[in-house]
C-alpha cells in the first residue's frame, strides 16, 4: 500500500508538512482504539529514543536497560548526558526486578521482543516495575507485531509508561524512517513539546498512513514468520546450532563453529547475519533473519558448506 501510495503521489513540495503528523496520529489512534494526543510521531523510533531520554533526564540521571539488549540504548542516554547503568537478564533472559528497580533510575528502557535474544519479556515484571518505581519506563516494541502481547493498550493506564514503535520491521518500510512513541496524554505532551516539529517529512507521513490501512499485509508478514520460525529453528538444531525461543522475526542461536568464522565465510557466500558471538551473555551466537522458506533454505544449504568447510 506504501509503495502504490508513492507510485500516485501528489504533493505540494513548496509547502511544510503537517507540524505533528496529525494525520498519521488519527491513523494509529484509530488502529489502537486510543486518541491522537496518546500519539508522538517522528523519523524513525530512534528519534523517539533520543526524544524520550531528552525529555525525562537531567545531566548525570541514571538511566538502566537489561543485558543483552539494543546496542544503541547507551548511546542515547550518554548523548543526552546520562549515566547508564546494564542489568543482566536472568538465565532464561527475563528480566529481574529488584536489580532493574535497585539503582532507582529516572528513566528504564527495555525492547519486548527483546533484541537479540528475540523473547518477550513477562507482562508482569513490566508491570511491576512500573508499579514501584517513580521513573519514566519505556517499553520498546520494535518487533511489537510478531508478538501476542504489548503495553500499548496500558498506557493510560500507568502514568510512567511509554511504549516505542516503528515501521522498520512489519510494516517493511525501513528506508522511509516512521517511528512512533504512545504514552498517557500528560506523558506525550511533555514528549511533544520538546521533539522538533516537522521532523517527519509529507511523504513518510503518507505512506505510512497508507501502510496503517493495510493490516492485510502486516497479518500476511507475521503469519509467514509464524509458519517459518519452527522450520528454521529445526533447521539450525539438525547443523548444530543451540538456538533461543523468539517471538520476533530472528532467531539468535550458538553456532557450532567459531561465530566470527561462521559469518564471515557465509559473507563470501553472499548470506549477511549478525555476529553476537564476542558480546557478554551472548558468547559464540549469531542471529539471522526469518526469512521466506526460499530464503531460509538458502541460509541453511550455504551454513551447511561453512560447516562442512571448518
Amino acid at each position: 500500500a506504501a509503495a502504490a501510495a508513492l507510485k500516485d503521489l501528489e504533493l505540494d513540495l513548496n509547502g511544510y508538512p503537517n507540524t505533528y503528523s496529525d494525520g498519521l496520529r488519527d491513523a494509529l489512534a484509530e488502529l489502537y482504539d486510543l486518541e491522537r494526543d496518546n500519539f508522538i510521531v517522528g523519523s524513525g523510533s530512534d528519534e523517539l529514543l533520543d526524544v524520550s531520554f531528552k525529555t525525562f533526564t537531567e545531566w548525570g540521571d541514571s538511566c538502566v536497560s537489561p543485558v543483552p539488549s539494543y546496542s544503541l540504548y547507551n548511546y542515547f542516554i550518554e548523548l543526552n548526558g546520562g549515566k547508564s547503568i546494564n542489568v543482566d537478564l536472568d538465565e532464561d533472559f527475563q528480566l529481574d526486578v529488584d536489580a532493574m528497580l535497585a539503582p532507582k533510575a529516572k528513566v528504564m528502557i527495555m525492547p519486548s521482543p527483546n533484541n537479540p535474544t528475540g523473547n518477550t519479556f513477562r507482562s508482569k515484571d513490566i508491570e511491576e516495575i512500573l508499579e514501584r518505581t517513580e521513573g519514566i519506563v519505556i517499553v520498546d516494541e520494535a518487533y511489537g507485531e510478531y508478538a501476542k502481547e504489548s503495553m500499548i493498550s496500558r498506557v493510560n493506564e500507568f502514568d510512567n509508561l511509554i511504549v516505542l514503535r516503528t515501521f522498520s520491521k512489519a510494516y517493511a518500510m525501513a528506508a522511509m524512517r516512521v517511528g512512533y512513541a504512545v504514552a498517557g496524554k500528560s506523558v506525550a505532551d511533555m514528549m511533544t513539546c520538546v521533539k522538533i516539529p516537522y521532523s517527519l517529512n509529507a511523504i513518510s507521513e503518507l505512506t505510512a498512513i497508507a501502510a496503517v490501512k493495510d493490516q492485510d499485509f502486516i497479518k500476511r508478514s507475521v503469519s509467514m514468520v509464524n509458519e517459518q520460525r519452527p522450520y528454521l529453528d529445526a533447521g539450525l538444531r539438525k547443523l548444530g546450532f543451540e538456538t533461543y525461543h523468539s517471538d520476533s522475526n530472528f532467531i539468535m542461536a550458538r553456532s557450532p563453529v567459531d561465530h566470527a568464522v561462521l559469518v564471515s565465510k557465509l559473507k563470501e557466500k553472499g548470506v549477511m547475519i549478525r555476529d553476537f558471538g564476542s558480546k557478554r551473555r551472548t558468547e559464540n551466537c549469531v542471529r539471522t533473519t526469518i526469512g521466506t522458506k526460499e530464503l531460509n533454505d538458502i541460509l541453511l544449504e550455504k551454513i551447511a558448506e561453512v560447516i562442512d568447510e571448518c
